[in-house]
């Protein structure tokens, strides 16, 4: 172990200047009578080269935040959730923090639960547990009349760690799981080629397309929290992580099917921005072990205690605001109409243009002609503010009616539009996503006859807001990019009234009812088709329309 860069206490460095250990098993005796912690040195190697870099007090080297979803909980923070827990007369014997860091909340635990009788860390990274282990030393000598717990620090990735000897020592004795998981995803460990993964496996079952699309991507944070459920839950004790807002919403989500034995599940808001400097909404999530499965969340702001909303299940429907959405729950069911995805090829910089001086212009500033048989106005997220939109900003090649078909043929009988892109291919042939693979040269994805439909109704994909917007050609048709949602009609009155009845407050308060503003994407097909539009007050209506 390197200890350059291990921020040690003026207390530490006296105690060991005093000490003057002559043995790794004299010190490691002495340490924990005054520490608590078993094994402080775990290697005579470690002990010889502390001896020497005591000698010189270093500030902390920083770590790859990146790789290891490192966001260390500030003390202040540790404290006021501990003393939080103490208040709702939570006082563990026996502590667990599984990707422990630094150890903000082992020090802040050991300050505040005084029935605590063992402490169980584990982290990946050594310097981090040294730092940690300095701490809690300089701690104890400054107060040493306080009690200290037998305190186990092991240095194992939390996927590696064999959990069964915690098990093994809870005894039935009340136990808390805290802690502050990675807030990274599997495919940017992945991206990174990082060691920190759990051993491959789909562990949501995820299956198909929506592997390839996205939704095989999980939250490490999310793997740990349902291990530690899966180990843990039937033990007498509390769960307390802090964690992004959308892993909380999976583990209430997937609560119906697991039905872990938690209950009393809350959610404290925090400001993860002033917390962590992260760009990410999070909160406190806090259960209590043992107890009959419950389905559903309340949800607090962690600063004031003020209630906000109760998430979760309601008659087999999964929703964000279970009051409003008791409200309004006659309308959910399935869309008579199916919400589709716009196009999607992946070569912004060669396949979106603008039209000037009689031709077009690409991302990449070059100007040219094309035939305009494969050119058509598109809109994007951004574009989606009006009530009704007949022209675009931009425009694009549509190289395909339907999804695999050939466009050999169809170049051949346009010469500009064929140069252009094969003067790019290699743009094309750099696409990363699977979809692509097997199929012909300058594909697109998200095409087919419902893309040329006339008249659209579509809401955007990436924003917040729930307004539906109507589309409608001029000259040609318009189509839209794959971050909007979009039904398409033949006739203008058809659009127009399946706009009004988006828009109407009745659906605009059900939509709010089960909508996670907090997700990368709040707006999503599964949610569009929730809408059940024939139940809807005037819904009856759209069963005399044409659905497409």
């Amino acid at each position: 172990m390197n200890f350059d860069g291990i921020d040690i206490g003026f207390e530490t460095i006296s105690f060991f200047e005093k000490e003057k250990f002559t043995s790794l098993e004299m010190a490691n005796a002495i340490l924990n009578d005054k520490t608590g912690i078993v094994d402080f040195f775990e290697r005579e190697n470690d002990f010889i080269q502390l001896q020497q870099i005591l000698k010189i007090n270093q500030n902390i080297v920083s770590e790859n935040r990146i790789e290891y979803g490192d966001f260390q909980t500030n003390k202040q923070l540790s404290e006021s959730i501990c003393n939080y827990l103490y208040s709702k007369n939570i006082n563990p014997k026996i502590l667990l923090e599984p990707t422990c860091g630094k150890g903000s909340f082992i020090l802040s635990a050991i300050k505040t639960f005084d029935s605590l009788q063992q402490v169980f860390g584990v982290e990946i990274q050594e310097k981090y547990l040294w730092h940690l282990k300095f701490e809690l030393l300089e701690y104890f000598l400054n107060n040493p009349t306080v009690k200290k717990p037998q305190i186990n620090l092991y240095h194992c990735s939390v996927f590696d760690f064999d959990f069964k000897q915690v098990k093994n020592q809870i005894n039935n004795q009340e136990l808390l799981v805290i802690g502050n998981p990675p807030w990274v995803t599997n495919s940017t460990l992945s991206t990174l080629n990082s060691k920190n993964l759990p051993k491959k496996s789909n562990f949501k079952n995820t299956k198909g397309i929506d592997a390839i699309t996205g939704k095989g991507n999980f939250d490490i944070g999310e793997f740990i929290s349902l291990k530690m459920l899966e180990l843990f839950s039937k033990e007498n004790g509390y769960f307390a992580f802090l964690i992004k807002n959308s892993v909380l919403k999976n583990i209430v989500f997937e609560q119906k099917k697991n039905k872990y034995p938690i209950a009393n599940i809350e959610k404290y808001t925090i400001s993860a921005k002033k917390e962590f400097d992260a760009a990410v909404d999070a909160s406190l999530f806090v259960c209590k072990f043992n107890s009959v499965p419950e389905l559903t969340a309340k949800e607090f702001d962690f600063y004031t205690l003020k209630p906000r909303v109760t998430l979760g299940w309601v008659n087999n429907k999964f929703a964000s605001d279970t009051e409003k959405y008791k409200k309004y729950q006659h309308l959910d069911g399935i869309c008579p109409f199916e919400w589709r995805q716009g196009i999607k090829h992946d070569c912004a910089k060669i396949m979106e243009l603008e039209r000037i001086n009689g031709g077009f212009r690409n991302a990449l500033g070059e100007e040219f002609e094309l035939e305009e048989d494969l050119i058509y106005g598109i809109l994007k997220s951004s574009d989606l503010k009006q009530d009704v939109i007949d022209i675009s900003r931009k425009f694009t090649i549509v190289t395909q009616k339907r999804i695999g078909q050939e466009t050999s043929q169809i170049l051949e009988k346009l010469p500009k539009t064929k140069a252009y892109l094969e003067r790019h291919k290699n743009y094309f042939l750099q696409r990363k996503s699977s979809i692509y693979n097997g199929k012909p040269m300058y594909s697109i994805f998200g095409v087919g006859d419902y893309s040329f439909k006339p008249y659209k109704v579509a809401i955007s994909g990436l924003y917040k807001q729930t307004k539906f917007t109507l589309i409608k050609p001029n000259g040609t048709v318009l189509l839209l990019d794959d971050t909007c949602y979009f039904i398409g009609f033949n006739t203008f009155e058809e659009a127009q009234e399946i706009q009004n009845l988006l828009n109407q407050l009745e659906t605009q308060e059900f939509i709010e009812s089960f909508m996670f503003t907090d997700a990368k994407r709040a707006i999503t097909k599964d949610l569009l088709m929730r809408i059940g539009l024939v139940n809807h007050s005037v819904g009856r209506k759209t069963k005399q329309l044409s659905i497409f």
